[in-house]
Order: C-alpha cells, then sequence, then structure tokens
C-alpha cells in the first residue's frame, strides 16, 4: 500500500521498535498539543482558542504537563480566563442547588441523595482540552491502524514482528479489531496478536528477573543483556506511557 499522509505517523511508530506503536502515537500527539497551546505560535493570545480552553478545563495530569512545559505568561492567560469562566459556572450551580432531606430508604442503605453541586464538579473532573483531542485523533489513528493492517502486507508483517502493544492499548486493539474486522479476518488477526503478546510479555519477564538478578554479588560481573531499563519498559507494558520520560518543554 502506497504511504499517505496520514499513514505516516503509524509508520513512524511502528518502525520505532517500541515496547507499543500506539504508546508512541499518544506521546506525540501530546507534545503537539502542548506545543499548540503553549508553544511559538501563542494559540493562547486567542480568544477563541481560550474560549474553548476555558469551555473544557484541563485535567490535573495535563495541568501538570502544562506547568513542566514553563511559559508563565501563557499558563497566566490560561488560567485568568479559565477562573472567570470557572467563577461564573461556580456561582450559578450553588445559586441553582435546593437541598433535599434525604429518603428514609436511603437512610437505611446509609445513601446520600444525589448533589448537583458534586454532579457538576465531577463533570469538570472529566473534561480536558488536551484529552478530549487526544482521543479524537488517537481514535482516527486506530481507524487507520486496521486499514493498513488489512491492506499492506509490509505493514503486517511489521506487526508481526513487533514487540506488541502495552496491555491497555492492546485491550483497545481487540476491542476495535471486533467492529473493524469481519470474522475470518478477526480469527487470523487474533491468531497472530495472542501468542504475540504473550511472548513478548514473557520476553519482559525475563528482562526484569534477569535486572533483580544483577544485584546478586554473584552476577555483579555478568552482562545486563537488556535489562537496564527493564523497569520503566515494564511499566510501559503494563499500562502505557514512558514513565522514564523528562518533563516535555518546548525546543529552543
Amino acid at each position: 500500500m502506497k504511504e499517505k499522509l496520514y499513514t505516516i505517523p503509524l509508520n513512524d511508530a511502528v518502525n520505532a521498535g517500541d515496547e507499543c506503536p500506539f504508546c508512541f502515537v499518544e506521546r506525540n500527539l501530546e507534545q503537539d498539543m502542548l506545543d499548540f497551546v503553549l508553544g511559538s505560535c501563542a494559540s493562547y493570545m486567542e480568544a477563541d482558542m481560550r474560549e474553548n480552553t476555558d469551555k473544557e478545563g484541563f485535567c490535573r495530569y495535563h495541568f501538570k504537563k502544562l506547568f513542566e512545559y514553563g511559559n508563565t505568561l501563557g499558563n497566566g492567560w490560561i488560567l485568568k480566563t479559565h477562573y472567570m469562566k470557572m467563577r461564573k459556572d461556580l456561582d450559578k450551580a450553588i445559586s441553582e442547588y435546593k437541598p433535599e432531606k434525604t429518603p428514609a430508604f436511603n437512610k437505611i442503605l446509609k445513601k446520600g441523595n444525589a448533589n448537583s453541586i458534586a454532579d457538576w464538579v465531577k463533570s469538570r473532573e472529566e473534561s480536558c482540552y488536551i484529552c478530549n483531542h487526544n482521543k479524537e485523533i488517537y481514535d482516527r489513528y486506530m481507524d487507520t491502524f486496521f486499514i493498513l493492517y488489512k491492506n499492506d502486507e509490509v505493514f503486517r508483517k511489521k506487526i508481526a514482528d513487533s514487540k506488541g502493544f502495552c496491555l491497555t492499548h492492546f485491550g483497545d486493539v481487540c476491542d476495535n479489531a471486533m467492529a473493524k474486522m469481519g470474522d475470518k479476518e478477526r480469527e487470523d488477526f487474533f491468531a497472530m496478536l495472542f501468542p504475540l503478546m504473550k511472548s513478548n510479555m514473557e520476553r519482559m519477564q525475563e528482562d526484569i528477573n534477569w535486572l533483580v538478578e544483577k544485584f546478586d554479588y554473584e552476577n555483579a560481573d555478568k552482562d545486563w543483556k537488556n535489562s537496564k531499563d527493564a523497569i520503566q519498559r515494564g511499566m510501559q507494558k503494563l499500562k502505557g506511557g514512558y514513565p522514564a520520560d523528562k518533563p516535555y518543554k518546548p525546543a529552543k
């Protein structure tokens, strides 16, 4: 299959030889978004941009990423107008709150009533400008993965010879295969995928085992083999992401 613009990032991720190509894709997406929000393009100075970030906000994880990025003025502008929006919404939520008496049955179960203030806070916790954008683009890459897998023999071989996926993205791949593949396609795909995951989980186990063994004085002078970075790769394989990554900052 001839490479197209939309297939390049996924091919790059697979060619990187990483523990999981979708972790690679997600990291690039996140870094691109940090550059967009706070980088030299100065999108935080645009009113329509801040209108979106005011509305969607950021999760705790991405607030930390924005802080680590290091643009004090940009973060200040984002927080200034976001606080205006949040204070207005909080005032509205509080003014509309109507306390209700707890029914006797709920008291027996030690269960309180629904609370509109708590529901409003929860809705804010579940909203993040960067997460929402990344989820939308990630879904497109998942579509691209199955287009390539079904139509590109070279890509199929790269996946079969790869290190598989982290467990989180392995679950996503399995879930999407149910909707994006026919019965026979899916049967053949899983026949490749499941042994691939098992063998790479075993490989990871061996790397971690040897790292532990290296702390035995009898093995002090022996080769580390592939175990020096087994901790971060092992964590990635279970949950995704890059535990050893340093804070992402703008390029100088």
